[in-house]
């Protein structure tokens, strides 16, 4: 047979794949794909079918559908838990601006060539490996109770203030990690060509090597933050009313569980969209990759 010409058959290729009761190609792709799809739809809700059926006839259903898929609970606490996901949302906005400009210094910190900018490069790295290594929640249980505790005059004693200074601190430590990396992805000839312009080398880093390596770490960054968005539910061991801290208010209030599932589906409805999303970026960065190579 006869290659393609201009991506299409020609009449008499048609003809004989009708005469061999062949479809053309782009027809068999088609019914392939469709035919894939079905069987992932049916083959899922199969799998559901299976054990939703397992679920709702186990001995404790009853039970446990009272404790935690109350409708009456349900339609009584979702008025006052979802209105105080405002909070979560205020502390991921104000810590995000944050914990991107103090990571990227950190990140330019720890990139610095040279033994005369040692110290600068360790006491970043120190910040990092401490901040990544103690748990978030012990962060905000220091800084929470920790400082106003000291009772100093002029120092703030707001739970919401030590909640965004917390988590941008720990969160600062991972995110400058995803900065580093897209800093060293960029091949040093970019630098050393930058430099052979007249460039200084703080102009190199902030005018050629920074704006490709933010480019290449946005979709690690969105993961990071999307794990921010989540986090923001510790800072309710401080006393900050979020979302979290209003169902755990809401729950000691009924003696039931809904509560905690209302808050579980405005996090899946907030975060799933996301995390699409990200995967979105990364499939057209691999694409692009690959272009690039070929």
């Amino acid at each position: 047979m006869s290659a393609f010409r201009g991506g299409r058959l020609d009449q008499g290729e048609l003809v004989a794949l009708r005469q061999a009761g062949l479809p053309p190609a782009g027809r068999r792709r088609d019914r392939t794909a469709l035919r894939s799809t079905l069987v992932a739809l049916l083959s899922t809700v199969v799998f559901f079918g299976v054990v939703g059926w397992i679920v709702v006839h186990a001995p404790g259903w009853p039970a446990v559908q009272r404790s935690f898929l109350n409708g009456t609970v349900w339609a009584q606490s979702a008025p006052d838990i979802v209105p105080a996901f405002s909070v979560n949302v205020e502390l991921f906005c104000i810590a995000e601006v944050f914990i991107l400009v103090l990571a990227l210094i950190l990140a330019v910190l720890r990139s610095l060539p040279g033994p005369v900018l040692f110290p600068l490069r360790l006491l970043a790295t120190i910040y990092a490996d401490f901040f990544r290594a103690v748990p978030g929640v012990l962060i905000i249980y220091l800084l929470g109770f920790g400082i106003p505790g000291l009772q100093i005059n002029g120092v703030p004693n707001s739970p919401f203030f030590y909640a965004v200074v917390s988590l941008t601190l720990v969160y600062s430590a991972y995110v400058s990690e995803v900065y580093r990396a897209g800093i060293q992805s960029v091949h040093p000839s970019q630098d050393a060509a930058a430099r052979s312009l007249g460039l200084t080398q703080f102009q190199a880093l902030r005018y050629v090597v920074l704006p490709q390596a933010v480019r290449r770490v946005i979709p690690p960054l969105l993961n990071d933050f999307i794990g921010l968005q989540k986090d923001t539910v510790l800072v309710s061991y401080i006393g900050v009313v979020e979302i979290f801290r209003q169902s755990q208010i809401d729950e000691a209030a009924t003696f039931n569980f809904t509560p905690y599932i209302v808050t579980a589906l405005v996090f899946l409805v907030i975060t799933v969209p996301l995390a699409r999303f990200v995967d979105v970026l990364i499939a057209r960065d691999r694409r692009r990759f690959l272009a690039g190579a070929r």
